[in-house]
């Protein structure tokens, strides 16, 4: 029996996962016994194969994960990078709010890029996510314009791309690397959305070192679906927040309402952007409902 070794997914589909070890690319089944832990396997995942001479194996075990996602499922992310726009289709701010707070409650970075940019700047959003302290990045998958500053902030890490149906990232991929040719689909302009054309979780090795997943677009639905932070986390995910923290009048505060609230001052003088803590406000209501008890393990 060969001896196990350590690898990297970077795809899964149809009860298969393709793993690169040691120079080499394995096809492999898991073990019945991720079934019975009801633990699955997830794009990005290191993991411990016994390989077979015909480029078959199988999945042994898991390692340690440095962070996991639901939508997208993928696992061991640096930076996700949240493709929006400001032509259809058009992207709601919540979905993004959603995106970035789970990220950093997963100590995973955010990194905003706006594509289409040669149809419509968007400049309201960089606004919001450029004051907000995310690296807010202006592209064009058209034009190529912004490609390089995007291959730049994504050099040597894992990067998952994620946005709404339609909205371009497997075109931006396309402009990083043609000869990738990932197929892309047209954006209904009756519907406002684009038709998924990513079916699975990806990951490409690009020529920056970085290693980028392609994901199915989400909805907004999707987006509810994603993740649940705990009230008690969720001021920690709004990166804007922070510097007001430790200022509140109660150390209980929820930001919400109550008198004495450093937050809810810097809000008021336009430090914090309104879009942003209505995101807050939102999710804290979900939030209310949730014990950790009822949290899905990794």
């Amino acid at each position: 029996m060969a001896e196990p070794i350590q690898g990297t997914i970077y795809k899964a589909l149809s009860g298969f996962y393709y793993v690169a070890a040691e120079g080499k690319q394995f096809t492999c089944r898991a073990r019945g016994k991720f079934r019975k832990e009801k633990q699955t396997p997830l794009v990005g995942d290191r993991v411990m194969i016994c390989p077979e001479a015909d480029g078959t194996g199988t999945v042994d075990a898991i390692l340690p994960r440095k962070n996991v996602f639901v939508r997208p499922p993928i696992a061991n992310i640096d930076a996700l990078v949240i493709i929006v726009a400001n032509v259809i289709p058009v992207t709601d701010p919540y979905l993004v709010d959603r995106m970035t707070a789970i990220a950093a409650n997963s100590g995973c970075e955010s990194i905003i890029c706006i594509n289409k940019c040669d149809l419509d700047r968007a400049d309201e959003l960089f606004e919001i996510y450029s004051r907000a302290g995310f690296t807010t990045l202006r592209v064009s998958a058209e034009t190529k314009d912004g490609i390089p500053e995007l291959s730049d902030a994504i050099a040597g890490r894992i990067c998952a791309f994620t946005g709404n149906s339609g909205v371009g990232k497997s075109s931006i991929l396309n402009a990083m690397l043609p000869e990738l040719a990932i197929r892309t689909g047209e954006v209904s302009e009756k519907l406002g959305r684009g038709r998924h054309t990513t079916r699975h979780v990806e990951l490409f090795a690009m020529p920056n070192g970085a290693m980028i997943a392609d994901t199915p677009g989400f909805s907004a639905f999707d987006a509810e679906q994603a993740g649940v932070i705990l009230k008690d986390r969720l001021p920690y995910a709004f990166p804007e927040f922070a510097p007001y923290l430790e200022e509140c009048r109660f150390t209980n505060c929820s930001h919400t309402g109550e008198k004495g609230c450093a937050v809810l001052e810097a809000l008021a003088r336009g430090e914090i952007q309104r879009s942003r803590h209505d995101s807050y406000l939102r999710m804290y209501r979900q939030a209310k409902q949730i014990n950790a008890w009822e949290l899905p393990n990794p």
